[in-house]
Formats: C-alpha cells, structure tokens, sequence
C-alpha cells in the first residue's frame, strides 16, 4: 500500500470537480465514539470535508473554521497518513470493536474513486481486525467494494436516500449522485448478500410517498431509518436556506405533512426506525 496515490496525476490531485483537495498529516484516524453515536466504539474518517456539500449538513458545523463552514462543499481533505495510524493498531487488533465509518464526511466521495483511501482501509480491518463495521454514504461507488464487504465477518452498508424528488434532491443535495443510482447501488449491495440498510436521515420533502415505499421495498432491504428534518431549526450552509425554505412552502412541507409520509412509509416498510434510535449498533 506504500504507493496508495501513485496512480493520481503528478502523484496529488488539486481539486475534483469545484472542490480543492489538499492532503494533511492526520494526528488519529479512530475516534472515541460519543454523543449521537455512543453506541460505537469507534467512528473512522478517511477525510474531512465532503465534496458532496449537502446543505443541511451537521457536519459543516464542525469544520475547524469558519472559512470551512461558510465554504463547506467546496473542501476537501485527505488524511494521507490513514492507513499507516490505522496499521499502528495491529498491535492491539479491534476485533469485535463496533467501528462507524463514516461520521462527518463520506467515505466514498469522487477523490475516493482515484485515491482508493477507504478501500486501503477496508482492507487492513479484514487482514489484521475484523471488527464488526457499519459504512455510511450516499454514493453508488459503494458497489465497488462489495469483494471486501463479503470478507467481514460483520457488516452494514447503510445508503442514504433522503427523497423521491430529484427537483428537491437538487435544491438540497445538488452535488450528490442521484436517488435512483443510489437505490439501484445499495440494491447490488444487499443482492451480494451484504447486511444493507437505508437511510432516510433526514427525510426531506416527498412528491409521491406511495410510491417512494414501493421503490424502496422493492430492493428487497428490510431494515430502513428515519429522521425528521426541523427546517425551523435546521441549519444551512452559507446562501442556501432562502432556496430551501422556499421549497418547503411550496411543497407545504411541515410537521403534520412529515408525520403523514413516515406514518405511509412505516405502512410499507419493514424494521423501521426512528429518530436516535435508529443509528444503534446492532
């Protein structure tokens, strides 16, 4: 793994799309699950930032400057010494540690596709650990490691799809792939044979929720997660709540119109969650 980016152009690829990339010398790469994610041991980012910017995204929030907040989307960096801190465990193997992967960024974002970081990672967790492992995203490149995914022991894939709406998709993920790549990825995953659960965190605003169940249903899954998206208290990247708050009228989306679609949604769907409780490690 020692030329893990040798297959970049002049070794270090600057920006992918509208986001710059710089590569940073990591202190840690596990992180001492809490709060939200209590029922973890350990949450793993291969990165920090995220260039598929979702608007409403708590991540942002934690940015180490405002700079990074106000640009989130546009940023991306990559912890070039992961898989060398991550190989220092070896010593003490994580074996059955409950590892969340990942937490504030997405692991398979584009760099992903060139740099292979998280699939390195994947790998030293089933050479030299094996801990039971649950992968969050909302890319279709997740179908990729599906080779790795059949040799843990203990897996989730978890995809997050937060609508039926590309026109709402674009108002709130407009840099993310869409919402049928995404059925149609954790569909692949799931038909591997893989542990798969979808997302719905947070569900946003939902044109046809019948139907929406039907397509969800259809991959076969049958645990699902959802959560509710407060746009009263929600938070916003820099110059998109105006956009955001606009569809919600037009779309009469509200408390009492979220309580109606998950109610249809809990109807169809087996294994539902809600809210906190959802996220548990199982």
């Amino acid at each position: 793994m020692d030329d893990l980016f040798s297959n970049l152009p002049d070794n270090k690829k600057k920006a992918i799309g509208k986001s710059e990339i710089e590569y940073i010398i990591a202190s840690s790469i596990l992180t001492k699950a809490s709060g939200f994610m209590d029922s973890y041991d350990y949450t793993l980012n291969p990165y920090s930032g995220c260039s598929f910017g979702c608007t409403y995204c708590y991540a942002a929030f934690f940015s180490r400057t405002e700079q990074q907040r106000n640009n989130w989307g546009y940023w991306v960096s990559v912890k070039e010494n992961a898989l060398q801190l991550l190989i220092k465990n070896r010593k003490k193997p994580l074996t059955n540690k409950v590892i969340y992967m990942s937490s504030v960024t997405d692991p398979y974002q584009p760099i992903e596709r060139d740099l292979l970081l998280t699939r390195s990672l994947l790998q030293e967790l089933i050479d030299f650990h094996q801990p039971r492992l649950v992968i969050q995203t909302r890319s279709p490149l997740v179908s990729r490691d599906i080779d790795l995914f059949k040799k843990f022991s203990s897996i989730q894939v978890n995809m997050t799809i937060t609508t039926d709406s590309e026109s709402v998709r674009k108002i709130f993920e407009p840099y993310c792939p869409s919402n049928s790549s995404r059925i149609k990825a954790i569909q692949q995953v799931y038909e591997a044979g893989i542990n798969s659960c979808i997302t719905m965190t947070p569900l946003l605003p939902v044109e046809d929720p019948e139907t929406f169940a039907q397509q969800l249903k259809a991959t076969g899954i049958s645990k699902f997660i959802i959560q509710p998206f407060h746009a009263d208290r929600g938070k916003f990247i820099a110059g998109t709540r105006d956009a955001a708050m606009q569809l919600f009228k037009n779309m009469r989306w509200g408390n009492e119109k979220y309580k109606e679609v998950e109610e249809i949604l809990k109807k169809h769907l087996p294994n539902v969650g809600v809210g906190k409780d959802g996220f548990k490690a199982t």
